[in-house]
């Protein structure tokens, strides 16, 4: 484990905390290992019900640590980073997600995968794969066509705007916005809630509202890895990356 990401367990629900705000809380290969851990462990605890994860006030996730990847180049299959994305999608329990501040990139498409989220009025989402010369992760090149629809989800996807939470709610991401202060409140009355009820039950309804398309995701998320790793060795994507730490323009257009 890693004092980056800090967790307990308390009647029936385990709270994961994002807990790195030096660095906006980006995720490291350490980080990516200990979240991964910690969803295997719960799904396997009788214990635990529900999950509600959570980052700071000012910060859910704002994605990759970009010096990792840096120094990290040869990423593969088996990295912790992928590890997590394979893992997070088919977690049986319920996940709850309480969101303050930015959630960038990875830290915006684990959304997808949780079953209620709530977004501080602060809340920033961006997904900004494109812009750093690579693709989408998560599953989220299928889910998010599929949730708001395919115009919507390009113009999120390719241009890699950011918007708020307001947005983020009239498209369907997140089930409510509320005042910055409430939002980890809001979020852990819900899973105390959800919780108490017939836990088969909740485990059971999530799998058949997820079945239909389980085997197509697994499928999605393979080509997406595939595709993901053979961007970070490529010239573009270590240009994008590079400019982008060191807040300067590159011409990556006249990459083919």
């Amino acid at each position: 484990m890693t004092d980056y990401i800090k967790s307990e367990i308390s009647s029936g629900v385990m709270r994961i905390q994002i807990n790195r705000p030096e660095k906006r809380n980006a995720l490291s290969l350490e980080m990516y290992a200990a979240l991964t851990q910690l969803l295997i462990r719960m799904d396997e605890d009788e214990q635990v019900r529900v999950v509600l994860l959570t980052g700071h006030h000012e910060c859910f996730c704002a994605g990759n640590d970009l010096v990792d990847f840096l120094d990290h180049p040869n990423v593969d299959e088996d990295s912790p980073m992928l590890r997590f994305v394979s893992t997070l999608p088919f977690v049986k329990k319920p996940i709850i997600a309480a969101v303050n501040g930015a959630a960038i990139g990875v830290g915006a498409t684990m959304l997808l995968h949780c079953d209620l989220v709530f977004a501080g009025e602060n809340a920033q989402f961006k997904m900004p794969f494109v812009n750093l010369g690579l693709v989408p992760e998560a599953g989220s090149s299928l889910l998010l066509p599929q949730l708001i629809g395919y115009q919507r989800a390009a113009e999120l996807l390719l241009l890699g705007d950011i918007f708020g939470s307001r947005r983020a709610y009239d498209l369907g991401l997140v089930n409510r916005v509320c005042a910055d202060d409430t939002t980890l409140a809001i979020a852990s009355d819900a899973a105390k809630k959800l919780a108490v009820q017939p836990p088969a039950a909740v485990c059971m309804t999530k799998a058949l509202m997820k079945g239909s398309q389980v085997d197509v995701l697994k499928n999605r998320i393979k080509e997406e890895t595939k595709l993901f790793v053979s961007r970070l060795k490529s010239p573009e994507t270590r240009e994008a990356l590079l400019s982008f730490m060191e807040k300067h323009k590159s011409d990556v257009s006249r990459f083919e």
